[in-house]
């Protein structure tokens, strides 16, 4: 039986077919599309000999088997897209070698995203193009053809193509370079994210969405704290500028079975804002860094605290963010670190409203090389609508505080140029803030919150007014203290080596009168 690592390979390799004729982009379309299609039809397969062998069991003749067989209720209520015949990886398989068959490849897509309201406008239909080597797709469909989607032990073949789609991401991100950030944010990154806020239950909001990664692992903290019956607890929504992107989130979503509000069609959140009236309970996301080129209205109503500068959304992502906070919503949001002192262009006046407001909860400060894409330091923030104790929930009254938090020395390095956030880094970062906020996770594990020099840090607003408002954990949480490797009380040791120093300085003086005497009895 084939691992996942040989899956994994098979498609990689397919995905190398193209890599000579097209660009990362292009061929991320060609190998991501076919290996959804691939998909479709073999859970499509699974389910229909499923359906096969549960009718047989009931006793009903063979006669009246594909009334049931041919029933799209059957599949679409066990969450399988139905996948008219034209579509089946069977029928383009036996066309792989033929001049057209990036015609029959467009047409299933066509065929596929008519019969599956939720795919509508999503899939890719770019295999007909002049520009595409048909005997290479034909190879293609032939190595794709090699991979199974099912037949994981008892994996269905969702989660095993959700895992292989996350996976490519990743490859593809790395693959495009700084274009690649553009819609993945590294594992890592967003389960952090996910770990602090705990996004249980309600409305999951992702401005700049990308492919999605964010709406995937929330949905996968839902079921690994409450079970699958419970994923359907949170409700996604998001956007996307980009068009090719887009769609890549629609595909993800669909993956995982998440039945997610992305809008009608790709748009720019600041130009066209797709949820106007959303109250989110969650935000989660990672916007550009420094976005210079950015639709901006000066008297847009979400500039609540001033108005971003021109050159640089990072302050207009913060608001947008803000502004759609529920009464008691949280966000965390991956920005450049320059966000947390930068005073250019007004930016200073704007970070010490939000500060004022008592909407910032938690400054966390990231190591270097977490993200591939870019060498721009980056941070995260976290916004607390409400840092009060919440009646039931029992939190801990955190209003007029901001925890920091320097993770700048954490993190493993697994090649010479990516860095990645352990389990034990992620968890310790979050218990900190659950300690902070005093959470049901925190007195579950029996967390107390306290200082760690050189770590955390509750600082009030007095202090950070004192600092003039900026953000930066370094100022906050001090250095480490020094280890004592022995037994010896530090006073002690103080008034030890204090003596020794003396006693150095008088042997000191000693040698140089020495010295000199030596020296007046040769000149004399």
């Amino acid at each position: 039986m084939p691992t996942m690592a040989d899956l994994r390979d098979t498609l990689w390799k397919a995905a190398d077919k193209l890599r000579g004729s097209m660009d990362a982009a292009q061929y991320k379309d060609f190998v991501l599309g076919l290996v959804f299609l691939k998909y479709v039809s073999d859970a499509f397969e699974e389910r229909r000999e499923a359906i096969r062998e549960e009718i047989l069991e009931q006793g009903i003749p063979e006669s009246r088997l594909d009334m049931f067989l041919d029933d799209k209720d059957e599949y679409i209520g066990h969450g399988v897209f139905w996948v008219p015949e034209e579509a089946r990886w069977s029928h383009l398989a036996a066309h792989a070698k033929s001049d057209g068959i990036g015609q029959l490849i467009d047409r299933a897509m066509d065929a596929i995203m008519k019969s599956n309201q939720s795919l509508a406008g999503v899939l890719p239909k770019i295999f007909n193009r002049d520009n595409v080597d048909q005997r290479r797709l034909g190879e293609l469909v032939d190595l794709i053809g090699d991979a199974r989607f099912t037949g994981h032990g008892d994996r269905p073949a969702r989660d095993v193509l959700g895992e292989v789609y996350e996976y490519f991401l990743e490859k593809f991100a790395r693959a495009e370079g700084k274009r690649g950030g553009e819609f993945y944010t590294p594992a890592s990154v967003v389960k952090l994210l996910v770990e602090v806020l705990e996004p249980y239950a309600g409305r999951v909001y992702d401005p700049c969405c990308g492919s999605g990664g964010m709406f995937v692992q929330a949905e996968k903290f839902v079921i690994a704290h409450r079970g699958i019956q419970h994923k359907d607890d949170i409700a996604v929504y998001g956007q996307e500028s980009n068009e090719r992107t887009w769609r890549l989130a629609k595909m993800n979503l669909a993956i995982h079975g998440i039945s997610g509000n992305l809008g009608p069609r790709w748009a720019d959140t600041f130009r066209e804002d797709k949820h106007p009236d959303l109250k989110a309970d969650f935000v989660l996301a990672n916007p550009p860094f420094n976005m210079s080129d950015w639709s901006r209205t000066v008297d847009d109503p979400r500039w609540r605290y001033g108005t971003p500068p021109a050159n640089n959304a990072n302050f207009a992502w913060l608001q947008h963010i803000i502004s759609k906070l529920a009464e008691r919503g949280t966000a965390g949001v991956v920005l450049a670190n320059g966000s947390m002192s930068s005073k250019q262009s007004g930016e200073g006046e704007i970070r010490a409203a939000i500060v004022e407001a008592d909407l910032v909860s938690c400054m966390v400060a990231l190591p270097p090389q977490l993200f591939r894409t870019t060498q721009i330091p980056a941070c995260l923030w976290f916004f607390d609508k409400d840092k009060s104790p919440q009646g039931a929930k029992r939190l801990a009254d955190r209003r007029g505080e901001v925890l920091f938090i320097d993770a700048r020395n954490m993190g493993t390095m697994v090649d010479r140029t990516e860095r990645v956030l352990t389990a034990d880094d992620i968890a310790r970062i979050a218990d900190t803030y659950h300690a902070w906020r005093g959470t049901a996770s925190a007195r579950a594990k029996n967390l107390k919150y306290e200082d760690v020099p050189g770590f955390c840090y509750s600082a009030t607003l007095e202090e950070i007014r004192q600092h003039d408002h900026v953000l930066t954990p370094g100022r906050y949480v001090g250095a480490p203290e020094v280890q004592n490797e022995d037994d010896e009380p530090i006073a002690d040791k103080i008034a030890r080596l204090t003596k020794e120093l003396y006693a150095h300085f008088e042997e000191s003086a000693r040698l140089e009168k020495v010295v000199r005497e030596q020296l007046e009895r040769i000149d004399g």
